[in-house]
């Protein structure tokens, strides 16, 4: 989380004599007691209220586990009846309780200047010293207070865990003059149900380990989408039916089949496998063969039974239950919602006939849905997404008012049950193409509108939320796409941008959608910065006249020139002979007037109707409505689009394309007005008083002006996650291939697939030469911990690189086993053997698999070794094994079948980090061990924080490398406890995690 700062951080250990004082006593005239501020002060207390609130406690006892892990120290929490404070001392409260004494201080004006969620954390000379002071707005601006007090301490978070730096610091105070003040009141995630890599195999754990993670960010907010029966749905995250068939308690007495993604399930290209037939040793990371979610134990690939179908929704029920009423606890909204139009499961609409009802009631299902909700787990928002074809394509009129009535009778239902929770909107689009602000006529002001950005993110903000007023606004760009959903994905400077975007038009919320999470961490830690502070990248005249200078020019497209086509209807042909097209829009920077606009268009390619159908609108409204070109006037005929009164804001000038059917395309625009004549001859060179087009692919496939300058933030990013030695020389090597990664996988019949690559792997080697760069600095880093941040970085993109040599080799061999089968089908011998080529393509695939594994950590990461096993292995090397085996007549020698030894080193992986019990909560982990043989001993050791002997729990061995064991309950008075693993494998070496243990160990706060 950003605030605007002063000061350094002390260093230096001075003991202090402390002399107890009441604190109106103890800041009255401090501004003038400059000698005594000047000195050091050890940190000797942290002061909190008596009547402190949960939030407060929780505030307290994280700064004491951080400045335990920084500095070795264990600081005690003293509760304060008189307010008395002492130099050294940290004190926590909110403005209400500090206003007597903020006036003594002369901060009367900065404390009530605080709003919700915000803070100040200063330090202030006393007569005998100094004191940290944390106040907060309110509650949750007394946790962020805290967090970024951490943060000065130089920890990291991120949606995975924390990055302690291994050196410690003297437990001084810091200099600090440092207030936090958020952009957006709703900040924060949005995790997308439909592949294991996502939050389809969390549990109960998982979510309260990611909400723990949350406030450390900033954030304030989880939202969750539901897939509706028809494509890889229903999920069980929102039952859908009548309000009868709902128990007091939220569960449900009928419903349907439903499931999450589990290795049995066909879906979105995953293919059925059990999880004991992985290769390479990634079998000995799960402990059942049909893995998923444990709500879905015993129901994979679906329930098969009425029975069955109800306990699932209901024990989804609970989990959501247990895990939104954990949010709540720390000031985390929660969301959940389907897509509209309602999808009424085929079940539902089955016993509604059978009951006699002809035709369901839209407002009488989601009054079911609502009641459910509204007795089964608490949620803030419910959000109704808008129709994911939107983003693609154009909408029929009847489609737009199916959606509108489906809104209005959602609105009529959540007022008839009393709804204690608030609509939105959400989707794939803001609103319909041919008006995306529409649903703003419609609904109450005080439902927000929110939407995820289109083509997978590559497109920004919808500037049509700036003609939205007076209701909240949520922006929600990508943190990852799913093409590319099985490699690392940086857009560190895309997420300012659109941050930087969402807040110029007006949004007060700004989330990001996604799936996995630490190979997210520089993407999900630019966007919750952007949502308290743009400052520098954002409002800095160097990087205000940067952006100007990229306001302007398409957002995708490619070129196409058809020099030898007689055009026809113009006196200009030379314009219409070359085209963009798969373009989505074009930005104009124009001062604020009405201006003409004409659309220079022609069908040069196609030479049938129906081939290419788009609509075009202008400042976010349609203007041109599924445009036939062919069909309108036939090929190689110039037609000119004209609109002679469009009103131009601050903002300038949108044209948006939508396809229909293919691509859109465009020959020219002509515009005029206030701002003068501006011209453009798309796809072509400049030609007359026609300026030449912006460059048809820019930064790697993205459009000019998606990124916002990064650098400063890579190298603070860099340097808290590997050390100060290299940070500044990582930080350089992140911010050049942010958004220009040469990403190696797509969608191929499912999310992150691979293809043959025909190009030889010397010259596809040179587009990773950061790889070799980043080993480069690995010597130079001595800390275990910043080694183990380090490694698991230049192993993602080692694994990248391998994946690019698969598909090289892939490219080779798929050629010769053609060339194979097509001589044998002539009865001729092939002059070279495919064996060679098959045995180095399982030898790429076990160097893929090495550095795959060797970066698993978390569920999702989970979910990518099974999108390889269920997804992409059986394209690359399964299938092709069997057809060359066909061709041979005999089964492949071993070294050319993929191995299920594992070779690589011990690793221990815990893969659910809970940062954050409740009082009475046991801690179970689950423990994943990586070995090439079986383990000789695995021990858990934990103990209060900093206090006594560590006591010793056995692992449960599971199954393969599967292991659990559980931390009982905190014993009344603990506050944080502290654990480490260690696992003895068959060589007799010691693996311990966390790697740094025992220096540095796990820990675990107690919060209430």
């Amino acid at each position: 989380m950003a605030a605007t700062t002063t000061g350094s951080d002390a260093n230096l250990m001075n003991p202090m004599i402390h002399s107890t004082i009441p604190l109106a006593l103890a800041l009255a005239g401090t501004l003038a007691a400059a000698p005594a501020a000047t000195r050091p002060s050890s940190i000797r207390e942290i002061v909190t209220p008596t009547a402190a609130s949960p939030l407060e406690i929780l505030s307290a006892r994280e700064i004491r586990r951080y400045l335990y892990l920084r500095t070795g120290k264990l600081i005690p929490i003293h509760s304060s009846p008189d307010n008395r404070v002492s130099d050294g001392d940290i004190v926590i409260e909110r403005k209400d309780e500090f206003a007597a004494s903020a006036d003594q201080l002369g901060l009367d004006h900065d404390v009530q200047a605080l709003g919700s969620d915000s803070y100040l954390v200063q330090t202030v000379p006393i007569p005998a010293g100094r004191a940290v002071l944390l106040i907060g707005g309110d509650d949750a601006g007394v946790l962020y207070g805290a967090y970024h007090f951490v943060e000065r301490l130089g920890v990291g978070f991120s949606l995975s865990g924390d990055s302690i730096p291994d050196a410690k610091i003297a437990a001084v105070l810091p200099e600090l003059s440092d207030t936090g003040k958020p952009l957006f009141s709703i900040r924060g995630i949005q995790p997308f149900h439909d592949f294991p890599e996502g939050p389809d195999w969390w549990d109960l754990d998982d979510y309260k380990a990611i909400l723990d993670r949350l406030p450390r960010l900033g954030m304030n907010f989880i939202g969750l989408h539901t897939y509706p029966e028809g494509g890889v749905g229903p999920e069980p995250t929102v039952w859908i039916g009548p309000r009868e068939d709902v128990g007091p308690d939220g569960t449900v007495r009928s419903s349907y089949p439903s499931s999450w993604a589990n290795t049995l399930r066909d879906m979105w290209g995953y293919r059925p496998k059990k999880t004991g037939s992985f290769a390479f040793g990634a079998d000995q990371l799960f402990d059942r063969d049909a893995y998923g979610p444990e709500v879905m134990d015993g129901n994979c690939p679906r329930p098969t039974t009425a029975e069955a179908a109800n306990d699932l929704f209901n024990r989804a029920g609970s989990m959501f239950k247990a895990a939104f009423s954990y949010a709540h606890s720390l000031g985390v909204k929660t969301c959940v919602g389907t897509e509209t139009p309602l999808v009424v499961p085929s079940a539902v609409r089955d016993r509604l006939k059978a009951g006699g009802t002809a035709a369901e009631s839209r407002e009488a299902l989601y009054e079911g849905i609502f009641d459910r909700i509204a007795h089964a787990y608490p949620i803030d928002y419910y959000w109704l997404w808008t129709p994911e074809g939107w983003t693609w394509s154009g909408a029929s009129d009847s489609e737009v008012n199916a959606t509108s009535d489906d809104l209005k009778a959602a609105v009529a239902a959540a007022e008839a049950v009393k709804a204690p929770f608030q609509l939105a909107t959400c989707g794939w689009v803001l609103g319909p193409p041919q008006d995306r602000a529409l649903f703003d006529t419609m609904l109450p002001r005080t439902m927000p509108m929110s939407c995820i950005n289109r083509q997978v993110g590559r497109d920004p903000v919808d500037p049509s939320f700036q003609r939205i007023t007076d209701r909240p606004l949520w922006a929600i760009p990508w943190l990852e796409d799913d093409p590319s959903l099985t490699s690392p994905q940086l857009w560190a400077g895309r997420m300012r941008k659109d941050a930087a975007d969402a807040l110029r038009y007006g949004c007060t919320g700004l989330m990001g959608i996604h799936w996995r999470t630490r190979i997210l961490d520089p993407n999900v830690t630019a966007l919750a910065r952007a949502a308290w502070n743009q400052d520098g990248w954002r409002e800095s005249p160097s990087a205000a006249a940067a952006a100007a200078s990229r306001a302007e020019g398409p957002v995708g497209g490619q070129f196409a020139a058809f020099p030898d086509h007689t055009i026809t209807g113009t006196a200009d042909p030379a314009l219409y002979q070359t085209v963009r097209y798969d373009v989505s829009s074009y930005r104009f920077a124009l001062p604020a007037g009405h201006y003409s606009v004409t659309l220079k268009l022609c069908e040069p390619f196609y030479q049938a109707a129906g081939k290419r159908v788009f609509s075009v609108a202008l400042q976010g409204k349609e203007v041109i409505h599924s445009l036939d070109l062919f069909a309108k006037v036939g090929q190689n005929q110039a037609v000119d689009e004209s609109f002679p009164d469009v009103e131009v804001g601050k903002n300038g000038l949108d044209i948006d394309f939508i396809p229909v059917v293919e691509f859109p395309c465009i020959a020219a625009i002509d515009i005029e007005g206030p701002g003068g004549v501006r011209k453009v001859d798309c796809g072509g060179p400049a030609y007359k008083d026609y300026a030449a087009d912006w460059p048809a692919s820019t930064e790697h496939g993205e459009p000019a002006g998606r990124f916002a300058p990064i650098g400063d933030f890579y190298e603070d990013w860099a340097s808290q996650r590997f050390g100060p030695a290299v940070g500044q020389e990582a930080g350089r090597i992140f911010e050049k291939i942010d958004g220009r990664l040469p990403i190696p996988v797509t969608w191929t019949d499912g999310p992150g697939g691979v293809t043959p690559d025909s190009r030889a792997w010397p010259d596809v080697q040179k587009e990773f030469a950061f790889v070799e760069a980043l080993e480069g600095l690995r010597p130079k880093i001595t800390g275990a911990g910043e080694r183990d941040r380090f490694d698991y970085w230049l192993n993602q993109f080692r694994y990248m690189k391998s994946i690019a040599r698969l598909r090289c080799a892939w490219g080779q061999y798929d050629a010769l086993l053609k060339d194979v089968t097509a001589l044998k089908g002539q009865n001729a011998r092939p002059a070279e053997s495919p064996i060679p080529l098959r045995r180095s393509l399982i030898q790429c695939a076990a160097e893929v698999y090495g550095y795959l594994l060797a970066t698993v950590s978390t569920p999702g990461e989970l979910g990518t070794v099974a999108n390889w096993e269920e997804h992409i292995l059986p394209a690359v090397v399964d299938g092709p094994g069997t057809a060359l085996a066909k061709l041979l007549g005999k089964e492949l020698p071993a070294d050319c079948q993929p191995s299920f030894i594992y070779a690589g080193p011990t690793r221990v992986i815990v893969p659910t980090l809970r940062s954050a019990v409740l009082p009475g909560e046991p801690l179970d982990l689950k423990v994943l061990v990586l070995s090439a043989g079986p383990v000789r001993g695995a021990t858990l050791l934990w103990r209060p924080l900093g206090i006594g002997r560590f006591e010793a729990i056995p692992l449960t061995h599971v199954a393969r490398g599967v292991y659990r064991v559980t931390i009982p309950p905190a014993a009344p008075g603990v506050e944080v406890l502290e654990y480490s693993i260690s696992v003895t494998d068959s060589k007799g070496q010691i693996v311990r995690f966390p790697i740094t243990a025992p220096a540095i160990n796990d820990t675990v706060v107690v919060a209430g």
